[in-house]
């Protein structure tokens, strides 16, 4: 069974559309795609970037290039491209969430998102932290946010915090539900049977035993102590510094960071273009693209499409382990 993903371009000022319609020049067999988004964005896009574009009724078949089925999620007011605007606020949304609607009745097998505008939409009067903040209350789930190349896999304990509040923020339930969810999401989204994953110290040296900060031998160390009884394979805590060595990545799955800048700028040194932002504990795969709405190049044809070519391959991936899963 071939996976059925939502694809939601995000902010329509931004690049996202554009990036969609680069993506629907390519035919693909590994998915079938189903955009939310409004229909005239999409056209003004491909004629901004020369391309054809012919949108389908979900119904259709998508066989040439250029041809995009279309759930439309029309705006409030015309889009300009390179210019936020409030009033298409609550577009954005209603696309995130009618794509999470189908994903939850199983009409769709997951969703691509495209970057969005977080002060666009909070201008428009609705209250947004995050597109993965609200698939998780949408969904009711815990999730955590893990970002991914095809180097290394990085989740993290926490993420958008300022750096004074992190070390209160790692509790003993956080770290085990982290990585717990992050455990789960390694079996059934790409089929690892006994993952093993490297747990980052918080601490400079791990903490150096004890002499420069207590938090890996009071938290860390005696979550990884109740896992490991449980048969999980958890390596750590581990120097930050030097967890990353190509050497011992070769033994990881993934790797946990305690905080934001902690892991990802390892991670998107190491392939920015291809990284993707996934979101794991839903009850279906959600992957981002790894990079914002960039207005500044938007309507200009030069954006790079590699983040979401790499996000659809990865959700259509993380999709068909599902479906094996099932059957």
């Amino acid at each position: 069974m071939i996976p059925r993903l939502a694809l939601v371009p995000g902010e329509p000022g931004g690049i996202g559309p554009e990036l969609c319609v680069r993506l629907a020049q390519h035919p693909r067999s590994d998915c079938t795609l189903l955009a939310f988004a409004d229909p005239g964005t999409l056209r003004a896009a491909a004629d901004a970037l020369g391309l054809p574009l012919r949108l389908l009724d979900e119904a259709v078949v998508a066989v040439e290039p250029g041809d995009l089925r279309l759930w439309a999620v029309p705006n409030a007011a015309p889009n300009t491209f390179g210019v936020t605007d409030p009033r298409n606020a609550r577009a954005v949304i209603d696309a995130l969430t009618q794509a999470a609607d189908a994903c939850l009745q199983a009409s769709l097998d997951g969703m691509v998102t495209g970057p969005v505008h977080k002060a666009a939409i909070n201008a428009g009067g609705i209250a947004y932290s995050g597109t993965t903040e609200l698939l998780a209350e949408h969904a009711g789930r815990k999730v955590v946010m893990m970002l991914a190349n095809d180097i290394v896999r990085v989740a993290l304990a926490t993420t958008h915090l300022p750096l004074r509040d992190v070390a209160d923020a790692i509790t003993p339930a956080l770290l085990e539900e982290i990585l717990r969810i992050t455990h789960a999401s390694l079996r059934q989204d790409f089929g690892i049977e006994d993952p093993v994953i490297a747990v980052l110290g918080l601490n400079p040296h791990a903490g150096e035993a004890g002499h420069l900060g207590r938090e890996e031998i009071e938290v860390i160390g005696p979550v990884l102590a109740v896992l490991r009884a449980e048969g999980m394979r958890l390596e750590g805590p581990l120097p930050a510094d030097t967890a990353f060595l190509p050497q011992k990545l070769r033994g990881f799955d993934s790797v946990v960071a305690m905080y934001h800048d902690q892991g990802l700028p390892v991670l998107k040194y190491s392939g920015f273009e291809q990284a993707v932002n996934l979101t794991l504990g839903l009850p279906y795969p959600r992957v981002a693209v790894d990079h914002g709405t960039a207005l500044d190049l938007a309507g200009k044809g030069i954006a790079d499409p590699s983040s979401l070519f790499a996000a659809v391959a990865t959700c259509a991936r993380m999709a068909s382990q599902r479906i094996m899963g099932r059957t």
